[in-house]
């Protein structure tokens, strides 16, 4: 995966944030229910939440890197190459206001969540930081199209550490959004929710996309 992959996600993460506060957003307003949940609760929240996605950006890019440890690494390197640029431009889409391009990710995690959604009642309702930071890391794996194809894109890392990092750069990206929500959301909410500002990012992930699959087709020797 391209350096540029890092800032895509970055802005897929932050200019997602309509879609993060939909999923999370609950959670999230709970939390500020009658002023009670200071920063520390907030922060841990999303820090459990982050956590997740880089112990899952981890575990993708070390698949990754193992893949192309196989016989025939090069035709493997492009599969993942190619599903990477595939992601961005999906995210791209999204990001132009075609949501249909993400959902037939969600479908993927339903197994993995029906399994981990009972264990978040037992952090429920939110009283602290011994609360919050639990219900992040398992909020963390709740089936989101924009959580799988950053994913999708980190399995191109080239190793674990890259995986964590591609998906700590998403993380923090999504982390204003949320972190804000209940207190200054209405501002950046309605910066990101701006058609200029979300044209230029989406095409802006786009490009990025597009740009990786004319690098797959001169590593195929196509072009």
């Amino acid at each position: 995966m391209p350096d540029t992959g890092f800032l895509a996600l970055f802005l897929v993460g932050l200019l997602g944030g309509t879609h993060c506060v939909g999923m999370c957003g609950g959670i999230v307003g709970a939390m500020s229910m009658g002023g009670k949940a200071g920063w520390g609760m907030h922060f841990a929240y999303n820090g459990g939440r982050i956590l997740s996605y880089v112990a899952a950006g981890a575990i993708a890019g070390a698949l990754g890197a193992a893949s192309l440890g196989l016989e025939g690494q090069v035709p493997a390197r492009m599969v993942l190459y190619f599903i990477a640029n595939l992601m961005l431009v999906a995210l791209g889409l999204y990001l132009l206001g075609i949501t249909s391009a993400l959902a037939f990710t969600e479908r993927a995690g339903q197994g993995l969540w029906r399994r981990l959604q009972p264990l978040t009642r037992r952090f429920l309702p939110v009283r602290g930081v011994a609360q919050a930071f639990p219900l992040g890391l398992l909020w963390g794996w709740l089936p989101c199209g924009l959580v799988y194809s950053a994913l999708a894109t980190a399995l191109a890392a080239g190793s674990a550490g890259r995986g964590a990092a591609a998906m700590l750069a998403f993380g923090l990206g999504t982390l204003p959004n949320l972190l804000l929500a209940g207190l200054l959301l209405a501002r950046l909410n309605e910066f990101v929710k701006r058609p200029a500002v979300r044209t230029i990012s989406g095409l802006l992930v786009l490009g990025f996309g597009i740009y990786g699959f004319f690098g797959l087709m001169r590593l195929s020797g196509w072009i």
